[in-house]
């Protein structure tokens, strides 16, 4: 395994529940020889999931090459996938090894396999089906043995329902799908994985002294949805190391493109109409009672999920919950 390898496949960090549970699936799966799905958010590092997959198999002293199929123009696909000959077409001067070739022995990833055109996805099958293709332009068989690892935030099985995807071709990929948690599943990992982003680019910036987030900074991290998801988190975190002048990390930028003036000026809150009075402590109790009782509702009582919809760190929300602890038990068994 080269270096970059392997730092890549140190960087699967995490210690949640859902997160080991989907990395034990992973290491079962790297040891059986057959294709795999990975399905997950932007940003949840699935070509990192298929590099681990990889190196964790039988197969990790072969080649690993990786093609993003959205990122080609349909009419590319495929010779990029499995090479040309000299005049196949315009522009095809000599003779060119395609991914397949190329990865001989290894793992053939993926990315975004569902953007594949139809005609190409007939050859993959026979790829899978019989070991064997035909460059663009040849009619001489070419027998390879790669491993595919697809990767996808599609619906492929609507896809293939509509006719956009081979269900042959989905039925023989499909031997195991794995599903990348997304962030904000994944709550007890959002710190771990900060306190790692901010140590790397302290270290990229020269600095001697390991970052820490101010409690305000903990909370706006561990409170955010993640719509990026680790990826977007990598980004935050290292520009907001670069961006503070000490050890103390306490500025968090979610939005980078946010005018500066926007935030300094924020709209004023509209004045609330009529309003009945009632002593001040008990329309508050009655306010945070209400609304632990709305959230946990439409969370199916998870604690968790109804935190997110609070803004509320699990520790705050835990904090409100046992403040109330024996009305909201009372209200849920009414």
């Amino acid at each position: 395994m080269d270096e970059a390898s392997a730092g890549s496949v140190q960087e699967a960090l995490g210690q949640s529940e859902v997160f080991l549970e989907f990395q034990e699936r992973l290491s079962r799966a790297s040891k059986v020889d057959r294709p795999v799905l990975l399905v997950g958010e932007r940003g949840t590092g699935k070509e990192l999931a298929a590099s681990r997959l990889h190196y964790l198999s039988a197969r990790w002293q072969e080649p690993f090459l990786t093609l993003n199929c959205a990122a080609l123009a349909p009419s590319l696909i495929e010779s990029e996938l499995f090479g040309h000959e000299a005049g196949a077409f315009t522009g095809a001067v000599a003779r060119r090894t395609g991914r397949f070739e190329a990865a001989h022995g290894g793992t053939l990833f993926l990315d975004e396999i569902g953007a594949i055109p139809f005609e190409a996805q007939e050859k993959i099958l026979r790829v899978v089906e019989y070991g064997a293709f035909e460059r663009v332009g040849s009619t001489e068989p070419i027998n390879v043995d790669v491993r595919i690892v697809g990767a996808t935030n599609a619906d492929l099985p609507s896809l293939a329902e509509q006719g956009k995807f081979k269900s042959d071709l989905l039925d023989r990929l499909s031997f195991e799908v794995l599903f990348l948690p997304p962030l904000r599943e994944r709550q007890e990992d959002i710190l771990l994985l900060a306190n790692h982003f901010a140590a790397r680019m302290a270290y990229e910036l020269g600095r001697t002294d390991v970052p820490e987030f101010s409690d305000a900074a903990v909370e706006r991290l561990e409170g955010y949805p993640w719509p990026g998801n680790v990826r977007e988190l990598k980004n935050v975190v290292e520009r907001a190391v670069y961006r503070s002048g000490g050890r103390i990390v306490g500025e968090i930028v979610f939005d980078p493109f946010r005018p500066p003036f926007a935030a300094e000026r924020p709209a004023p809150e509209p004045m609330p109409h009529a309003v009945t009075l009632k002593p001040f402590k008990q329309a508050v109790r009655e306010t945070e009672l209400g609304l632990l009782g709305t959230a946990l509702e439409r969370a199916n009582f998870n604690q968790k999920r109804a935190a997110k919809l609070l803004d509320l760190t699990y520790d705050q929300f835990r904090g409100y919950y046992r403040k109330y602890d024996a009305l909201l038990r009372d209200a849920r068994g009414a």
